[in-house]
Protein backbone atom coordinates (compact mmCIF):
# COMPACT_ATOMS: atom_id res chain seq x y z
CA UNK A 1 0.00 0.00 0.00
CA UNK A 2 2.47 2.23 0.44
CA UNK A 3 4.41 1.89 -2.24
CA UNK A 4 2.05 2.38 -4.63
CA UNK A 5 0.98 6.16 -2.46
CA UNK A 6 4.58 6.60 -2.82
CA UNK A 7 4.32 6.87 -6.31
CA UNK A 8 1.01 7.64 -7.07
CA UNK A 9 -0.33 10.22 -9.46
CA UNK A 10 -2.49 12.80 -8.13
CA UNK A 11 -5.33 14.41 -9.49
CA UNK A 12 -6.05 17.99 -8.90
CA UNK A 13 -9.58 18.85 -9.42
CA UNK A 14 -10.36 22.84 -9.20
CA UNK A 15 -14.42 23.27 -9.44
CA UNK A 16 -14.53 26.99 -10.87
CA UNK A 17 -17.25 29.44 -12.03
CA UNK A 18 -16.50 33.04 -13.42
CA UNK A 19 -12.63 32.64 -11.76
CA UNK A 20 -10.72 34.70 -14.59
CA UNK A 21 -9.43 36.46 -11.51
CA UNK A 22 -7.95 33.42 -9.27
CA UNK A 23 -7.58 30.32 -11.73
CA UNK A 24 -3.99 31.43 -12.97
CA UNK A 25 -2.69 31.61 -9.69
CA UNK A 26 -3.98 28.55 -8.72
CA UNK A 27 -3.02 26.38 -11.16
CA UNK A 28 0.40 27.53 -10.86
CA UNK A 29 0.75 26.58 -7.88
CA UNK A 30 0.10 23.17 -8.79
CA UNK A 31 3.14 22.93 -11.75
CA UNK A 32 6.20 22.72 -9.39
CA UNK A 33 5.48 19.05 -8.44
CA UNK A 34 5.82 15.71 -9.82
CA UNK A 35 3.44 13.02 -11.57
CA UNK A 36 0.11 14.95 -10.87
CA UNK A 37 -2.97 16.38 -13.55
CA UNK A 38 -4.58 19.17 -13.14
CA UNK A 39 -8.27 19.40 -14.25
CA UNK A 40 -10.91 22.47 -14.06
CA UNK A 41 -14.59 21.72 -14.00
CA UNK A 42 -16.37 24.62 -15.14
CA UNK A 43 -19.51 25.31 -13.82
CA UNK A 44 -20.68 27.87 -16.79
CA UNK A 45 -18.51 30.31 -16.24
CA UNK A 46 -19.09 33.74 -18.37
CA UNK A 47 -15.79 35.17 -17.96
CA UNK A 48 -12.37 33.91 -19.26
CA UNK A 49 -11.81 31.04 -16.98
CA UNK A 50 -12.04 28.73 -19.49
CA UNK A 51 -9.60 30.15 -21.75
CA UNK A 52 -6.78 31.12 -19.36
CA UNK A 53 -7.20 27.50 -18.47
CA UNK A 54 -6.98 25.84 -21.22
CA UNK A 55 -4.07 28.26 -22.00
CA UNK A 56 -2.21 26.62 -19.42
CA UNK A 57 -2.47 23.33 -20.77
CA UNK A 58 -4.76 21.56 -18.23
CA UNK A 59 -7.61 19.71 -18.56
CA UNK A 60 -10.70 21.53 -19.02
CA UNK A 61 -14.49 19.59 -18.63
CA UNK A 62 -17.60 21.30 -17.92
CA UNK A 63 -20.51 20.47 -15.60
CA UNK A 64 -23.68 21.49 -14.42
CA UNK A 65 -23.11 24.35 -11.85
CA UNK A 66 -22.84 23.52 -8.01
CA UNK A 67 -19.38 22.65 -6.24
CA UNK A 68 -20.01 18.95 -5.54
CA UNK A 69 -21.76 18.48 -8.59
CA UNK A 70 -18.14 19.87 -10.35
CA UNK A 71 -16.12 17.70 -7.92
CA UNK A 72 -17.52 14.59 -8.79
CA UNK A 73 -17.58 15.16 -12.27
CA UNK A 74 -13.60 16.20 -12.12
CA UNK A 75 -13.09 12.73 -10.07
CA UNK A 76 -15.03 10.92 -12.41
CA UNK A 77 -12.49 12.42 -15.10
CA UNK A 78 -9.03 11.80 -13.12
CA UNK A 79 -6.62 9.18 -13.85
CA UNK A 80 -4.70 9.65 -10.45
CA UNK A 81 -4.87 7.04 -7.50
CA UNK A 82 -5.02 10.27 -5.24
CA UNK A 83 -8.03 13.03 -5.64
CA UNK A 84 -7.06 16.91 -4.43
CA UNK A 85 -9.62 18.95 -4.55
CA UNK A 86 -8.95 23.05 -4.79
CA UNK A 87 -10.55 25.49 -4.97
CA UNK A 88 -10.04 27.93 -7.15
CA UNK A 89 -9.16 31.23 -4.93
CA UNK A 90 -6.67 29.21 -2.43
CA UNK A 91 -3.22 28.23 -3.26
CA UNK A 92 -1.00 25.48 -2.44
CA UNK A 93 2.31 24.94 -0.41
CA UNK A 94 5.32 23.94 -2.56
CA UNK A 95 6.01 20.83 -1.94
CA UNK A 96 2.05 19.75 -1.15
CA UNK A 97 2.59 16.49 -3.87
CA UNK A 98 5.18 15.32 -1.48
CA UNK A 99 3.41 15.92 1.84
CA UNK A 100 0.33 14.40 0.55
CA UNK A 101 2.14 11.07 -0.66
CA UNK A 102 3.48 10.67 3.06
CA UNK A 103 0.27 11.56 4.74
CA UNK A 104 -1.95 8.97 3.02
CA UNK A 105 0.90 6.72 3.88
CA UNK A 106 0.20 7.09 8.12
CA UNK A 107 -1.32 3.71 9.20
CA UNK A 108 -5.71 4.23 9.76
CA UNK A 109 -5.43 7.91 8.24
CA UNK A 110 -7.80 7.84 5.64
CA UNK A 111 -7.84 11.53 4.05
CA UNK A 112 -6.30 14.98 4.88
CA UNK A 113 -6.14 18.41 4.29
CA UNK A 114 -3.82 21.56 5.06
CA UNK A 115 -3.55 24.28 7.71
CA UNK A 116 -5.32 27.49 6.60
CA UNK A 117 -4.30 30.51 5.64
CA UNK A 118 -6.20 33.83 4.50
CA UNK A 119 -4.56 36.25 2.30
CA UNK A 120 -5.38 39.63 4.06
CA UNK A 121 -3.85 41.21 6.83
CA UNK A 122 -6.48 41.57 9.17
CA UNK A 123 -5.90 40.73 12.71
CA UNK A 124 -9.20 39.66 13.25
CA UNK A 125 -8.89 36.77 10.23
CA UNK A 126 -5.88 35.67 12.46
CA UNK A 127 -8.28 34.89 15.00
CA UNK A 128 -10.77 33.26 12.28
CA UNK A 129 -7.60 31.09 11.22
CA UNK A 130 -6.73 30.07 15.00
CA UNK A 131 -10.35 29.06 15.22
CA UNK A 132 -10.25 26.92 11.51
CA UNK A 133 -7.29 24.96 12.74
CA UNK A 134 -8.08 24.26 15.87
CA UNK A 135 -11.17 22.53 14.77
CA UNK A 136 -9.49 20.73 11.96
CA UNK A 137 -6.71 19.36 14.22
CA UNK A 138 -8.99 18.24 17.40
CA UNK A 139 -12.46 17.61 15.50
CA UNK A 140 -10.76 15.95 12.13
CA UNK A 141 -13.13 18.73 10.26
CA UNK A 142 -11.21 20.62 7.91
CA UNK A 143 -13.34 22.17 5.09
CA UNK A 144 -13.01 22.43 1.19
CA UNK A 145 -11.23 25.80 1.47
CA UNK A 146 -8.51 23.95 2.96
CA UNK A 147 -7.76 21.79 -0.16
CA UNK A 148 -9.07 18.16 0.87
CA UNK A 149 -7.39 15.25 -0.57
CA UNK A 150 -7.77 11.25 -0.34
CA UNK A 151 -6.84 7.89 -2.23
CA UNK A 152 -10.33 7.82 -5.32
CA UNK A 153 -10.54 4.11 -3.63
CA UNK A 154 -11.70 5.52 -0.48
CA UNK A 155 -13.96 8.29 -2.40
CA UNK A 156 -15.55 5.98 -4.32
CA UNK A 157 -16.28 3.62 -1.14
CA UNK A 158 -17.89 6.07 0.86
CA UNK A 159 -20.07 7.16 -1.67
CA UNK A 160 -18.67 10.51 -3.69
CA UNK A 161 -19.10 14.12 -2.87
CA UNK A 162 -22.95 14.17 -1.20
CA UNK A 163 -24.77 16.18 -4.02
CA UNK A 164 -26.02 19.16 -1.94
CA UNK A 165 -26.39 22.85 -2.68
CA UNK A 166 -24.02 23.62 0.60
CA UNK A 167 -22.39 21.61 3.45
CA UNK A 168 -20.77 19.19 1.21
CA UNK A 169 -17.48 19.05 2.44
CA UNK A 170 -18.64 18.85 6.05
CA UNK A 171 -20.91 15.76 5.30
CA UNK A 172 -18.06 14.35 3.20
CA UNK A 173 -15.69 14.71 6.95
CA UNK A 174 -18.70 13.49 8.92
CA UNK A 175 -18.63 10.31 6.28
CA UNK A 176 -14.66 9.52 6.05
CA UNK A 177 -14.49 9.82 10.15
CA UNK A 178 -16.76 6.78 10.25
CA UNK A 179 -14.07 4.51 8.58
CA UNK A 180 -10.54 6.22 9.71
CA UNK A 181 -8.61 9.44 10.62
CA UNK A 182 -8.25 12.50 8.93
CA UNK A 183 -4.58 14.53 9.08
CA UNK A 184 -3.89 18.23 9.25
CA UNK A 185 -0.92 19.06 7.21
CA UNK A 186 0.63 22.08 9.71
CA UNK A 187 2.21 24.16 6.28
CA UNK A 188 -0.84 26.20 5.17
CA UNK A 189 -2.55 26.50 1.90
CA UNK A 190 -3.40 30.08 1.22
CA UNK A 191 -6.97 30.93 0.52
CA UNK A 192 -9.00 34.34 -0.79
CA UNK A 193 -9.95 36.53 2.13
CA UNK A 194 -12.76 37.43 0.01
CA UNK A 195 -15.93 35.87 1.25
CA UNK A 196 -14.63 37.22 5.25
CA UNK A 197 -14.22 41.25 3.67
CA UNK A 198 -17.90 40.87 1.64
CA UNK A 199 -19.94 41.14 4.69
CA UNK A 200 -17.71 41.39 7.76
CA UNK A 201 -15.27 38.82 9.58
CA UNK A 202 -17.53 38.98 12.35
CA UNK A 203 -21.01 38.33 10.21
CA UNK A 204 -19.28 35.82 8.02
CA UNK A 205 -17.94 33.89 10.95
CA UNK A 206 -21.43 34.06 12.91
CA UNK A 207 -23.49 32.74 9.75
CA UNK A 208 -20.88 29.86 9.21
CA UNK A 209 -21.80 28.80 12.69
CA UNK A 210 -25.32 29.26 11.92
CA UNK A 211 -24.98 27.56 8.93
CA UNK A 212 -23.82 24.40 10.88
CA UNK A 213 -26.00 24.33 13.45
CA UNK A 214 -29.25 24.14 11.04
CA UNK A 215 -27.70 21.50 9.31
CA UNK A 216 -27.14 19.51 12.56
CA UNK A 217 -30.85 20.12 13.61
CA UNK A 218 -32.11 18.91 10.04
CA UNK A 219 -32.52 22.09 8.56
CA UNK A 220 -32.86 20.82 4.52
CA UNK A 221 -30.00 21.90 2.48
CA UNK A 222 -31.83 23.37 0.16
CA UNK A 223 -33.33 25.85 2.45
CA UNK A 224 -30.25 26.63 4.20
CA UNK A 225 -28.67 27.14 0.63
CA UNK A 226 -31.45 29.65 -0.34
CA UNK A 227 -31.11 31.78 2.93
CA UNK A 228 -27.19 31.50 3.02
CA UNK A 229 -26.88 33.33 -0.53
CA UNK A 230 -29.54 35.72 0.49
CA UNK A 231 -27.36 37.26 3.16
CA UNK A 232 -24.11 36.63 0.96
CA UNK A 233 -25.27 38.97 -1.45
CA UNK A 234 -27.51 41.21 0.44
CA UNK A 235 -24.34 43.85 0.54
CA UNK A 236 -23.14 43.34 -2.88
Amino acid sequence: MSESIDAAKISIIIPAINEAGNIKKAIATTQASTNIEVIVVDGGSSDDTVAIAQSLNVKVISSSPGRAVQMNAGALAASGEILLFLHADTRLPTGFDEMIRTALQQPGIVAGAFKLRIDASLFSLRWVEWGVNVRSHFYQMPYGDQAIFLTKEVFQKIGNFPELPIMEDFELMRRLKRIGRIVIIPTPVVTSARRWLQKGVLKTTLLNQIVITAYLLGVSPERICSWYRREKFKRL
